[in-house]
């Protein structure tokens, strides 16, 4: 126990400068270096080396986090403000997943669970997760065994059954916040609701890390949770710009300290960082792609194991992605935290994330995006995987077209599993899309 809390202590303390002259000296050139020859793309983000070490050293430290602090698996829209106040080393198992997808390890992942009689159908995440949990086969070394494993309905239903699965396994308790679907506007009752919700957590997870929540504590990382959820806006709104500074398969890559990280300085201080380059880039006309003629919204999650050729023949054709639901939706919702109300505002960021919200909302979210951004056409990801984020939009697509005038494409992929991609498909339907502006 103690020689584990000396490690976890070392690797935060000195982990990022080791990181940081690691990642110097195995610097290569990247994407628009001028050692790549005809490309589509502008010149890289410095940021990026930065985002690699914060990311690094955040899985490098989960490496020894149990037995050193208390642990917790969460979901990806859970209110994690109460975990991080009573010192909790958060795991987010959906941006794990991501890495896993990128690194195309789902397909194995997924066969050592689909041979356990979970269904191919089930959400590429979730197989990947449970995969880990069996196999132990990950990207980033090790995850931290959980004390406590923490699931928002706000998302979806699956993550309620994926993290019964999970405690389950591991033998440790669920602590689930239950979130009313928000018709319209969120109802008091509701809110209240969630806010009880709250504070039985803070009871929770405070029995298992053996001490009650400081009062201050909380209302620094609410604090901190709201500035993260602005400056990322900040960010985002970057993309307005024309040329955009960066490009929205730039921005999937860049929202994980918003997830994985939200509510710590590190999260925020990255932000910092990226939103002054991307400034900078306006004032000098650098665009994220070289030719950009037409701007385009991304729904749904990405297609992260496709995420570098999309990008390719959009940019090659002069089509950015300036902008997209999945990647705003954690600045809309987190911007709502207010210290002055801690439990009453996280009631209100968590209930009101994009996915809880209904069509009519989600119809008025993208059109704003699409005029603030100047974006002509969008291409809406059908995912087998996420159903709760594909549900409607069929529904969404005419009425961008009808009432926005917006050019659309409904794309089907899979935000995680190769296996449910056609490139045959979707070479066509892209190639016909584009052909649409012309």
């Amino acid at each position: 126990m103690i020689l584990r809390k000396l490690q976890y202590k070392a690797i935060s303390c000195l982990g990022p400068g080791l990181l940081s002259v690691a990642s110097r000296i195995g610097k290569r050139p990247g994407r628009g270096s001028a050692q790549g020859a005809a490309h589509p793309f502008g010149p890289p983000l410095e940021s990026g080396r930065k985002l690699r070490e914060i990311m690094s050293l955040h899985y490098l430290s989960g490496r020894y986090a149990d037995g050193a602090v208390p642990v917790a698996w969460v979901t990806s829209g859970f209110p994690v403000e109460p975990l991080r106040a009573l010192g909790f080393h958060a795991v987010y198992p959906e941006n794990h997943a991501a890495v896993c997808s990128v690194k195309r390890l789902v397909p194995e992942l997924s066969a050592a669970v689909e041979r356990l009689g979970y269904s191919r159908e089930l959400c590429g995440y979730a197989r990947a997760d449970l995969g880990c949990a069996v196999t132990g086969t990950t990207p980033v070394g090790r995850l931290p065994r959980p004390d406590l494993l923490c699931c928002c309905t706000n998302i979806c239903q699956t993550v309620l059954y994926w993290f019964r699965a999970l405690a389950d396994r591991f033998r440790v308790p669920l602590a689930v916040v239950d979130a009313p679907f928000v018709y319209g506007e969120a109802k008091a009752g509701h809110l209240e609701y969630f806010a009880d919700q709250l504070r039985g957590l803070a009871e929770t997870a405070g029995g298992i890390a053996g001490r009650a929540t400081d009062r201050g504590a909380l209302l620094e990382t609410v604090r901190l949770s709201r500035e993260g959820s602005l400056l990322w806006a900040e960010c985002l709104a970057a993309g307005r710009a024309v040329p955009s500074p960066w490009t929205g398969f730039d921005a999937f890559f860049h929202m994980a300290p918003i997830v994985a990280l939200r509510g710590t300085k590190e999260c925020n201080g990255y932000y910092r960082m990226l939103r002054d380059e991307l400034n900078d880039r306006i004032s000098r006309g650098v665009g994220g792609i070289g030719n950009e003629r037409f701007r385009l919204l991304w729904d749904n999650l990405p297609v992260w194991h496709r995420l570098r050729p999309l990008s390719a023949v959009l940019a090659e054709n002069g089509f950015n992605i300036v902008c997209s639901t999945y990647a705003a939706a954690w600045a809309e919702a987190g911007a709502a935290i207010d210290p002055a109300d801690p439990e009453g505002s996280m009631a209100r960021a968590y209930l009101n994330v994009l996915l809880n919200r209904d069509l009519p909302y989600r119809l008025s979210f993208m059109k704003r995006l699409c005029a603030e951004s100047g974006s002509t056409g969008a291409i809406l990801h059908s995912d087998r995987s996420c159903k709760p984020y594909s549900i409607g939009q069929v529904d969404l697509q005419r009425r961008l077209v009808s009432e926005a005038g917006v050019r659309t494409l409904l794309l089907e992929a899979d935000h995680a599993d190769p296996r449910s991609w056609s490139e045959e498909q979707a070479g066509h339907r892209l190639a016909a899309f584009m052909e649409s502006f012309e």
